[in-house]
C-alpha cells in the first residue's frame, strides 16, 4: 500500500465530515436567508421583479428582522408598481434601521407621491438631523415644501441643494421643476439650461428642456432637443415617445407615426423601441390599427410575451373574443401560473357576458397574488356587471390603495357614481383623482359634474376654470364650460367655448354636439347642421361626426339625409353600434320596417352582448303586432342583464296582454318598478300587473301616478278605470274610460274602452 494514499476509510471518514458540515450550513438559517437574499438579487438585476420578490419573502420567512431583504422587497414592489407593498416594506426597513439613509428618502418619496407631503417632509428632515448635506434628504424636503404649497421655502432650499452640490445637473433640473411649478418659466429654463452646460451629453436634461419647450408651444425647439437625443442616443425610446408626443400636440398625426417606424427600425431588438407605433395606436384608441401592429410584433417576436399580451388586451377591445381567448389559452398553457394571462382570462370571460365565471376566474388569481392592482380592477369591472354593485365598487377602491396612480379606476368609479345617481361618491372618487394627480384636469372636470349635480354652480365654475388652467390645450375644459354656459342659456359665451374646445380637438365630439344642442335651442336645426358639415371639411375620416349629424337630422325629421350620414358613418366604421341603431330610426321613420329589422339584427351580430338592439327591436315588433317575436327578444335581453328594467317591463307587459304567466309577470313588473321608480309605464304595468291578480286596489294608487305623470296617455286613463270598476267604484271607473277616449286611442283600445264602458253599472 502507498504510504502517501490514504485509506479508504480515511476517505470515508473526510467525506463524512464534509456532508455534515454541508448539511451544517445548509441548515443555517443565516446561510439559508443569504442564499434567498443573493437569489432575488440575481432575478432583481434581470428584472425579473416578481421572481425577485418571491425570493425575498422566502428570506423574511427564515428571519423576520432581515432588514436588507426587506429592502430589497420594497424595490421589488416598487417595479411592479405594488405600492402598497412596498410601503409596508419599507417602513419595516426603517423600523429596523431607522439610520438606514436611503431607504428614508425611498419612503419619503413614496409618501410624496402619495400625497402625504407632512409625512414625507419629516423623513427628509429625519435623515438630515444625521446627515445635513444629504442631497437626497434635501431634495425630497425641496419637493415636499413645494407640495405644500410653500413655495419660498421650496425654492430656498433648493439653492441651498445646488450650493452643496453645483457640479451635479440633476440638482438644476430639479429645481427647474419647482421653478416651473411656481410659474417662473424664464428661470426653469435657464437651470434646464444650466444643467446641459454642465453635461452636454445628458439625456435627462435634454428631454426636460425639450418637454418645457413643448409646454411653451415653442415647437420647433423642442423638435431640436428631442433630434439631438435620438441622434446622441438612436436606441432611447423616451425620445421617440416624446417626439411623437411633440407631433401629436401640433396635430401631425403622420409624422408621428413616421417616428415611431424609424424607432422600430431603429430598435428591431428592443421590445421598448419596437412596440411603441403599437402603444401610439392604442393610446390613440385606434384599435384597428393598433390589432394589426400587434399582431406584426407578435410574429416577428414570437418570444415577446408583452407584445403578446397586449396584443391579446386590443382583441378584447374589438370584441374579437374567441381569437383573444385563444390566444390566451396558449399563454397559460405554457405557463399556468401567469398571473397577467389569468387576469387577461378574466377580462375575456366578462367582456363575452359570463361575468360569474369572471368573478370566480378573477378571485383564484388574487389567491396566488393577493396584492396584483390589475386582478382587482378586473374583479370590480366584473363585479359590477353581474350587477353586485357594492363589493365591485369595494374591488375598484382597493384598486386604488395598492395603486393609487391608476386614473382608469377613477373614471371606472365615477361612471358607477354617474349610473347611481351617487353625487358624494362621485366627489370623494373625483377628490381621490386630484389628491394624486393634481395636475392633471380630469379630477377637476368629474369633481365639477358633482357640484353640478348638487346645483353648485359657483363650485363647478371654478373647477373647470382650474381644468382649464391646467391643461390650457386640453379641449374638454372648454366643451365642460360651454356646457355651463349653455345650461345657463348664456349662448354667444357657450358657442365660444365649444369653438374653443374645437380649435384645440377638431375632433372634440362633445364641444361638436354642444354647439349643435345651442343651436336646436335656438330654433335654427339648419345652422346645426351647416356647423357640422363643416367640421367634416375639416376631419373627413371621423366616423363621429357623420353619427352626431345623422342625430341632428334625425330631430328634424329629415330621415333620407340622416340615413345617407349614418350610411357614411358605417362606412368610415362598420362596428359601430351606436351609428346601427342611429340608421334604424331613420329606417323607421320613413316607414321601412323590414330595412330597419335587419339593422338591429346587424347590431346584434356585431355585439351580441349589447341589450339594447334586442329591446328596440321587441319595440318594433311590439309595435307591428308580432308580439311573440318581441318576447323572444325581450327574453333574449334578459338572459344577457336579468335586472334590466326596460326588457323585464315590456315583456311582463306582454304577459298580461297576451295570456302569459301572471306570477311571472308580477315579478318581472315589480323588477322594472324597483329600477325605474320615478317612471309612469312601470307604474302602469305594475298596476295593470295587480289588476290581473286580482287586488286592484293595489292599483290605484300607480295608476293616479301615472295618469298624474302623462295625462295625455289614453291607456293609463283606461287602465285607472278597470282598476276603480274592480274595485267598485263605477262612477270613477266611468270618468276614466270617458277621458280615455276623449284621447283618441287607436280603434282596437277605443273598442276595449267601449266594451268596458257598457259593462260599467251605475255612476
Amino acid at each position: 500500500m502507498n504510504l502517501l494514499q490514504p485509506s479508504r476509510a480515511f476517505q470515508f471518514l473526510i467525506l463524512a465530515v464534509c456532508l455534515a458540515l454541508t448539511a451544517g450550513c445548509a441548515r443555517d438559517p443565516n446561510v439559508r436567508k443569504q442564499k434567498y437574499l443573493a437569489s432575488g438579487n440575481s432575478y432583481f438585476d434581470q428584472g425579473k421583479y416578481r421572481e425577485a420578490a418571491i425570493q425575498y419573502l422566502n428570506a423574511i420567512q427564515i428571519d423576520k428582522t432581515f432588514a436588507e431583504a426587506h429592502y430589497r422587497l420594497a424595490q421589488a414592489y416598487e417595479r411592479q408598481g405594488i405600492w402598497a407593498g412596498a410601503y409596508q416594506e419599507l417602513l419595516r426597513t426603517t423600523d429596523l434601521q431607522p439610520d438606514n439613509a436611503k431607504a428614508q428618502i425611498d419612503l419619503g418619496t413614496l409618501l410624496l407621491s402619495a400625497k402625504r407631503f407632512k409625512d414625507a417632509q419629516a423623513r427628509a428632515e429625519e435623515v438630515l438631523t444625521h446627515d445635513p448635506n444629504n442631497v437626497d434628504a434635501r431634495i425630497l424636503l425641496a419637493n415636499s415644501d413645494a407640495a405644500l404649497q410653500d413655495v419660498s421655502e421650496s425654492l430656498q432650499e433648493m439653492q441651498t441643494v445646488i450650493n452643496l452640490a453645483p457640479d451635479q445637473p440633476r440638482v438644476y433640473l430639479n429645481m427647474g421643476y419647482l421653478q416651473l411649478n411656481a410659474k417662473q418659466a424664464a428661470a426653469a429654463e435657464q437651470n434646464f439650461l444650466k444643467a446641459i452646460n454642465l453635461d452636454p451629453k445628458s439625456i435627462p436634461a435634454r428631454l426636460a428642456l425639450g418637454n418645457f419647450y413643448q409646454q411653451q408651444r415653442r415647437w420647433a425647439e423642442a423638435e431640436e432637443q428631442f433630434r439631438d437625443v435620438i441622434q446622441r442616443d438612436p436606441k432611447n425610446p423616451v425620445a421617440y415617445a416624446a417626439m411623437a408626443s411633440l407631433f401629436e400636440s401640433q396635430r401631425k398625426r403622420n409624422e408621428a407615426e413616421q417616428i415611431l417606424q424609424q424607432a422600430k427600425q431603429a430598435m428591431p431588438d428592443v421590445p421598448g423601441g419596437y412596440s411603441l407605433l403599437g402603444e401610439f395606436y392604442f393610446l390613440m384608441n385606434d384599435l384597428p390599427h393598433a390589432a394589426e401592429e400587434y399582431a406584426s410584433l407578435v410574429q416577428q417576436h414570437p418570444k415577446d410575451q408583452s407584445a403578446r399580451k397586449a396584443y391579446i388586451q386590443v382583441l378584447v377591445l374589438n370584441k374579437q373574443l374567441d381569437e383573444a381567448s385563444k390566444l390566451n389559452e396558449q399563454l397559460i398553457k405554457q405557463n399556468p401560473g401567469d398571473i397577467d394571462a389569468l387576469v387577461l382570462r378574466g377580462q375575456i370571460l366578462n367582456a363575452q357576458g359570463q361575468a360569474e365565471q369572471a368573478v370566480l376566474s378573477l378571485q383564484a388569481t388574487l389567491k396566488q397574488d393577493p396584492q396584483n392592482p390589475a386582478a382587482h380592477y378586473s374583479l370590480g369591472m366584473a363585479l359590477l356587471a353581474s350587477e353586485n354593485t357594492e363589493r365591485g365598487i369595494a374591488e375598484l377602491q382597493e384598486t386604488i390603495r395598492l395603486r393609487p396612480n391608476m386614473t382608469q379606476v377613477y373614471q371606472a368609479l365615477g361612471a358607477v357614481a354617474v349610473r347611481k345617481g351617487d353625487l358624494e361618491l362621485l366627489r370623494q372618487t373625483a377628490e381621490g383623482l386630484i389628491a394624486v394627480q393634481p395636475a392633471l384636469p380630469e379630477g377637476y372636470l368629474m369633481k365639477a359634474s358633482a357640484s353640478l349635480g348638487a346645483k353648485d354652480v359657483d363650485e363647478a365654475e371654478r373647477n373647470l376654470q382650474q381644468a382649464i388652467t391646467l391643461a390650457p390645450e386640453n379641449s374638454r375644459g372648454y366643451t365642460g364650460m360651454g356646457q355651463l354656459r349653455l345650461a345657463q342659456k348664456r349662448f354667444s359665451d357657450a358657442n365660444t367655448l365649444f369653438e374653443q374646445a374645437l380649435a384645440k380637438n377638431p375632433r372634440d365630439l362633445q364641444a361638436l354636439a354642444g354647439l349643435a344642442q345651442m343651436n336646436l335651442a335656438q330654433n335654427q336645426p339648419g345652422r346645426a347642421v351647416a356647423r357640422i358639415q363643416e367640421q367634416i371639411t375639416k376631419e373627413p375620416d371621423d366616423n363621429g361626426i357623420y353619427e352626431l349629424l345623422g342625430q341632428v337630422q334625425l330631430s328634424t325629421k329629415d330621415y333620407s339625409a340622416a340615413e345617407q350620414s349614418l350610411t357614411k358613418a358605417l362606412d368610415l366604421n362598420p362596428n359601430s353600434v351606436e351609428a346601427i341603431l342611429l340608421l334604424t330610426t331613420a329606417q323607421i321613420g320613413r316607414g321601412s320596417i323590414p330595412e330597419a329589422i335587419e339593422s338591429y339584427q346587424r347590431a346584434i351580430r356585431q355585439d351580441p352582448r349589447d341589450i339594447r338592439a334586442y329591446i328596440l327591436l321587441g319595440s318594433l315588433q311590439e309595435s307591428q303586432g308580432n308580439w311573440q317575436d318581441a318576447q323572444q327578444e325581450y327574453q333574449k335581453a334578459l338572459a344577457i342583464q336579468p335586472n334590466n328594467p326596460a326588457a323585464a317591463n315590456n315583456l311582463a307587459y306582454i304577459f298580461l296582454e297576451h295570456g302569459g304567466n301572471a306570477d311571472v309577470a308580477l315579478s318581472l313588473a315589480q323588477t322594472a318598478r324597483r329600477a325605474m321608480p320615478d317612471n309612469p309605464n312601470t307604474a302602469d304595468t305594475l298596476a295593470w300587473a295587480y289588476v290581473g291578480k286580482g287586488v286592484p286596489g293595489l292599483a290605484i294608487d300607480l295608476l293616479q301616478e301615472a295618469t298624474n305623470a302623462s295625462p295625455a296617455n289614453a291607456t293609463y286613463h283606461y287602465h285607472l278605470g278597470v282598476a276603480y270598476q274592480k274595485n267598485h267604484d263605477n262612477a270613477r271607473a266611468k270618468a276614466q274610460f270617458e277621458r280615455a277616449l276623449q284621447l283618441n286611442p287607436p280603434a282596437p283600445q277605443q273598442e276595449q274602452i267601449r266594451r268596458a264602458l257598457a259593462d260599467n253599472v251605475g255612476g
